[in-house]
């Protein structure tokens, strides 16, 4: 009996069908850009004071300029490692009274300002930005600043729950079901994270926005790469990431064009709701379907895909059975990933390399968002880079290796972000340079690893390595807010240090994995702690192999 790729491989492996489906994935993957980084625009913290009644006017009555008001009434800047006193502190004075002069205010008070007792701010802050984000509305600086790290980490609890528990939940009732399920979810949580009248709403939102963001965003991948020709899955799946880099192009534009995050937050959620019309467009899985006994049902779907790619089905492949026959049953084991050597070596590494990869990715546009540039602008030059990352992956892996790009690129990343830490900041040109060059490294690393991973698992274990090892991708969106935001109070490059140090570490640990390329995917533990043995020790392994078969002979 048939397989779905011998069918796919009569009826179009990556036709019209193929085609008008990645398209339409491709949406939802770039729909899924705003969630992953939109903390960029939607925490954005602009630079802030004090509110202090009284200056206003005053500053009215003397004629005062910006620069001479915050000269004659903001604290200067306090000890180094410390918050800064003009943004958090504020002088413990009345400015309505009618004896403060113009000419300098404060010098009847006290000989010396910084003897002026200060208190914390009072009255709220005043910000200096023509928009809004949820800084600036709920007050997220000084003493209040941890709950900004806080809404992102819990975006990325969100997607460390949902990518386990969905999952389960899609391969057991189906992949359309599910990202149906998951794109209702998401738009309404997005809209009511919009309206939310304080933060604790907005946060159990977002949270709600994470459980279900990624997942659906996962099976939007697998649902494409179950569709297509077992030679196009590799490239698709890397343009299904490329699709997320258009996502953020456009995320760019979107907040430029809308300052306001109760808008911005409207005008990337809305369309989500578009994609219910996927109820009409999509077909389950074949695959699935065939898993679960419904082979009618898979078989019809291929008749629908045979017409879209007007390719006749022969009559021959009119049934079908499973892509693998079943055999011996293993049941997997958390275990398994660190029973044996080599695989133990692979699931640390593996780990490791996910958790570095987020943290760096993340932390990068993180770190972005407070540099002090054009934002949007930085955002969008970082964001192109990520193209020639994925041509890059295309054009080396088959023909250089995985381990060696894999590595440079680690490399690279960790190398970028030492060396923004020694440029000056009046050469902003070169600070951005460097900066995507960085960006350009770790995304080619955080997509190298997606692939590869799957390579260093035998069949039964394979899922679960890849669940248990990309969860520390997860784990590092939770602790890389906390990470950037408060190590830049105590110095505001300490957080390109680090990512420097895991950055390269990330990249010579990979030296330590075998070479992938042109190999058949691993069946067997053994053939996994084969695979990096010299090939003395395979030719023994054959050896040993036909012993075993001689001994029924005797």
């Amino acid at each position: 009996m048939p397989t779905v790729d011998d069918i796919l491989e009569h009826v179009g492996e990556f036709n019209f069908f193929q085609k008008q489906t990645f398209f339409l994935l491709s949406l939802l993957s770039a729909s899924f850009a705003p969630i992953y980084v939109g903390i960029v625009f939607l925490g954005f913290t602009p630079e802030h004071r004090c509110l202090s009644p009284g200056v206003a006017a005053l500053s009215r009555r003397c004629g005062w300029s910006l620069a001479e008001e915050l000269n004659f009434t903001v604290p200067g800047p306090g000890p180094q490692g410390e918050a800064f006193p003009r943004q958090c502190r504020s002088y413990e004075l009345d400015w309505n009274q009618s004896a403060l002069g113009c000419a300098d205010p404060l010098a009847g008070l006290a000989a010396n300002r910084s003897r002026l007792p200060l208190g914390p701010c009072r009255h709220g802050w005043v910000y200096d930005t023509p928009g809004s984000s949820i800084v600036t509305e709920f007050n997220l600086v000084c003493a209040n600043s941890w709950m900004l790290d806080l809404f992102q980490s819990a975006v990325n609890v969100g997607f460390l729950i949902g990518s386990v528990s969905i999952g389960y939940i899609a391969d057991r009732f189906g992949r359309k079901l599910c990202l149906l399920a998951t794109i209702l979810i998401n738009a309404t949580s997005g809209v009511l994270m919009a309206i939310s009248p304080t933060y604790t709403w907005m946060l159990i939102f977002r949270f709600i926005q994470g459980l279900v963001s990624k997942a659906g965003w996962l099976i939007g991948y697998i649902l494409m790469t179950e569709f297509v020709g077992l030679s196009y899955r590799r490239t698709v799946g890397i343009l299904y990431q490329v699709a997320f880099t258009v996502g953020l192009i456009v995320l760019a534009g979107v907040a430029f064009a809308l300052p306001h995050w109760r808008w911005l937050q409207l005008a990337v959620t809305l369309p989500n709701f578009c994609f219910l019309l996927y109820h009409w467009c999509l077909p389950e899985s074949p695959r699935w379907l065939i898993s679960q006994n419904k082979s009618a049902k898979a078989l019809r779907v291929m008749k629908h895909i045979s017409q879209k790619n007007r390719k006749p089905m022969p009559a021959s492949l009119q049934s079908l059975r499973p892509d693998e026959e079943a055999g011996e049953t293993l049941n997997p084991s958390f275990l398994d990933l660190v029973r044996t050597p080599q695989i133990r070596k692979h699931t640390l590494i593996l780990m490791y390399n996910w958790f570095t990869g987020s943290v760096l990715y993340q932390g990068l546009i993180m770190h972005m968002g407070l540099a002090g540039g054009n934002i949007y602008l930085d955002f969008f030059y970082s964001a192109l880079v990520e193209f020639p990352a994925a041509c890059t992956i295309i054009l080396t892996i088959d023909r250089i290796g995985r381990r060696y790009p894999w590595a440079v690129a680690n490399m690279v990343a960790g190398a970028a972000c030492l060396a923004s830490v020694f440029i000056p900041d009046d050469l902003q040109w070169l600070r951005v340079t460097v900066a995507c060059l960085g960006r350009m490294g770790i995304t080619m690393a955080y997509e190298m690893v997606c692939l590869v991973n799957t390579e260093l698992y035998p069949t039964f274990i394979r899922n679960l390595g890849v669940l248990v090892c990309s969860s520390m991708c997860d784990i590092g969106g939770i602790v890389t807010p906390f990470l950037v935001y408060r190590l830049t109070d105590v110095w505001h490059e300490l957080p390109l240090v680090i990512f420097a140090v895991v950055g390269l570490i990330a990249g010579g640990l990979v030296l330590l994995l075998p070479e992938t390329q042109g190999k058949t995917l691993p069946e067997t533990i053994a053939e996994v702690e084969n695979m990096q043995r010299p090939r003395k020790n395979k030719e023994k392994m054959i050896y040993l192999q036909v012993k075993k078969q001689d001994i029924p002979l005797n």
